[in-house]
């Protein structure tokens, strides 16, 4: 695998961009703790613009034997559930070698043709469903053979103001960032949304972006071959062609998705914006109205006249961060009566806190409204549902806590509200009752406490002492 210069016709020329002197600098633009910052001196002089180099001979670092190993490791570890083709991870995995081998033969023979996804739907935080489209477990391995081999070379140009699905990124990095620019004088911010985002992907424009870095053919081919597998309709048994888009659910749709933001994030770096991008979510940063205003006419123009992209009309808004705007989870605003930044989980993601919690206590199976004298410790302490409710209860609120952790609130106990909510919760199901009663007193909470529920705030006093680890991740 080696980097050479473009061909004539088939590269890109490159040409060093200098910011302007005197512009601005954003607190949420690189800097030696945020990634590189461009320099305002003026470029050495050259002769001719340097010629961008290319990733050639690709192909056959995917179909080793080896690589295609690990990233069945990788799938086999994710889990998930089957494609079109009703292939499950045991049963693929029973006779793994043999697959292997036979998949490693076929994309070294170019007989390869990836399944057309099966789709299914989830609910969406705020309503309705969004599709996911399911790959067979053969074309995840492909994919996430892929991602093995492309990902290292695309990480090496995007840009440090994104962080969705990124190595050593994510969405604390994310608010870190934005955290600092609203503690800096940033007062304006562009909220947008985009509409559909993976299901508006242009082709075309994806695999030329691609072709920035890589000239192997092979490579784009087989990535085009993903792109257009189609979509399985289990309810019709058909497939619907799929002319746009990049199906959500398999293993180098996020990669994909990144290289197609990139000239987005590079556009509006250039300009000298403050961006900070998760995904297909984001927030521009700016110290005046008019120049949030400014970044949301360039960001229309590169969005939905450069990449096909739509955003929402009605969602996407210039806002004050007095006023407040939601990001990640999170709602940032400025406190009328204090004048103090909040930052505070996010009406949305507090509905869907209690959806998850109502989902985790159903009442218990089998179980009569039990009377007062029955509720002893040693009884309940002996219910092995209400154990294994407690014990799932206990994993969610910890994962959900280290989240939601980094609060400013004007209260020495900011999940006050959340545990109140997960303690009636689980009284409703031990006794089938709810609101005041005598089984608010028989249930106290130092006896939940005892039975092993245990409450964000217990663990927020942990994490302000210093004293609470992140919670271990699965596999």
């Amino acid at each position: 695998m080696r980097k050479q210069p473009a061909k004539d016709g088939v590269g890109q020329l490159v040409l060093q961009i200098v910011f302007p002197e005197g512009r601005t600098s954003h607190g949420t633009e690189e800097t030696q703790e945020n990634g590189p910052e461009a320099s305002s001196a003026p470029p050495a002089a050259r002769s001719q613009p340097e010629r961008k180099r290319k990733w050639y001979s690709l192909i056959d670092k995917v179909y080793t034997l080896s690589n295609l190993q690990q990233a069945w490791q990788q799938v086999a570890a994710n889990g998930g559930a089957p494609g079109s083709d009703g292939m499950t991870i045991a049963k693929f995995g029973a006779t793994a070698d043999q697959r292997l081998e036979q998949l490693a033969a076929d994309l070294r023979a170019k007989t390869y043709r990836p399944q057309p996804v099966r789709r299914v739907f989830i609910p969406k935080a705020g309503g309705g469903q969004r599709p996911l489209g399911i790959p067979s477990v053969r074309d995840r391995i492909v994919q996430q053979a892929l991602r093995q081999i492309l990902e290292p070379l695309f990480e090496a140009k995007f840009s440090s103001r994104s962080h969705g699905f990124r190595p050593e990124k994510g969405c604390a990095t994310a608010l870190s960032v934005v955290d600092r620019a609203v503690k800096h004088g940033y007062q304006w911010v562009v909220d947008a949304d985009l509409q559909a985002f993976f299901d508006t992907v242009d082709h075309r424009k994806l695999i030329a972006a691609l072709n920035e870095e890589i000239a192997d053919g092979s490579v784009l081919n087989l990535v085009t071959r993903i792109l257009k597998a189609g979509v399985w309709l289990p309810e019709t048994a058909s497939v619907e062609p799929t002319e746009l888009g990049t199906p959500q659910g398999g293993p180098l749709s996020p990669l994909l998705a990144n290289v197609y933001w990139h000239h987005f994030d590079t556009r509006m770096v250039q300009a000298g914006y403050g961006l900070v991008r998760y995904a297909d979510d984001f927030v521009l940063f700016a110290k005046s109205e008019d120049e949030a205003v400014a970044a949301l006419t360039l960001a229309r123009q590169v969005l939905e006249a450069e990449l096909g992209l739509r955003l929402h009309p009605e969602k996407t808004r210039v806002v004050s961060v007095a006023h407040g705007f939601e990001f990640l989870g999170f709602h940032y605003y400025r406190d009328p009566k204090t004048d103090q930044l909040r930052k505070e989980v996010r009406p949305k993601s507090v509905r869907r806190f209690r959806e998850a919690i109502r989902a985790r206590t159903p009442r218990l199976k089998n179980q009569r409204k039990p009377k007062a004298r029955r509720l002893t410790p040693a009884r309940l302490a002996k219910n092995q549902a209400l154990r294994r409710m407690i014990a799932d209860l206990n994993r969610f609120l910890r994962g959900w806590h280290w989240y939601f952790k980094a609060v400013w609130s004007p209260y020495a106990t900011p999940f006050r509200n959340f545990d109140g909510f997960v303690r009636g919760r689980v009284r409703a199901a031990i006794t089938g009752r709810v609101g005041p009663g005598w089984w608010n007193q028989r249930l106290p909470n130092a006896l939940l406490r005892e039975l092993g529920l245990i409450p964000s705030e217990e663990w927020h006093r942990e994490y302000l002492s210093g004293q609470l680890a992140a919670p271990a991740r699965k596999g």
